[in-house]
């Protein structure tokens, strides 16, 4: 008798593979690539929990085998949401820290009244030049025009 695969067979297997070493090399990007395979890993889930429910439906139709590969995809989803999950969560958990920091320091400054002056300040000790010595130095670079 002719079985037949499961819609799902490859699918589920690729985008579960797919969604952990994108999720995995995401980790570099401190997570920025995390929601991508998180959507795959959830679309590969669906797709094989929808492909083992037709074949409780109609074991006779489909290939065990099939079965086996689904399950496995299965596996492989549930750990990509898990994990892409948790990335995910602590790149936006970073992202709202870092960036609670960095609003607060500029309202500080508004509120003290700093927002207008230059943080970098030169003092000269003395504004002539005859007042110099034979060790200071002036630097003065050119810059080519292109």
């Amino acid at each position: 008798m002719n079985r037949n695969k499961l819609s799902a067979d490859p699918l589920s297997l690729i985008l579960g593979v797919l969604s952990l070493i994108i999720g995995l090399v995401g980790c570099c990007c401190y997570g920025v690539t995390a929601i991508v395979p998180l959507v795959m890993a959830i679309i590969g889930l669906v797709t094989a929990n929808k492909s083992i429910r037709d074949f409780h439906n109609n074991p006779e139709a489909y290939d065990p085998q099939s079965l086996s590969n689904v399950n496995t995809a299965k596996i492989l989803n549930i750990i990509a949401v898990i994990l892409n999950g948790i990335i995910f969560l602590v790149a936006f958990a970073a992202l709202i820290f870092y960036g609670t920091i960095i609003s607060s320091a500029v309202l500080d400054g508004i509120r003290n009244g700093n927002y207008e002056e230059d943080d970098f300040h030169y003092e000269y000790e003395s504004d002539s030049i005859e007042d110099w010595e034979e060790d200071d130095y002036i630097i003065e670079s050119e810059v080519d025009s292109i």
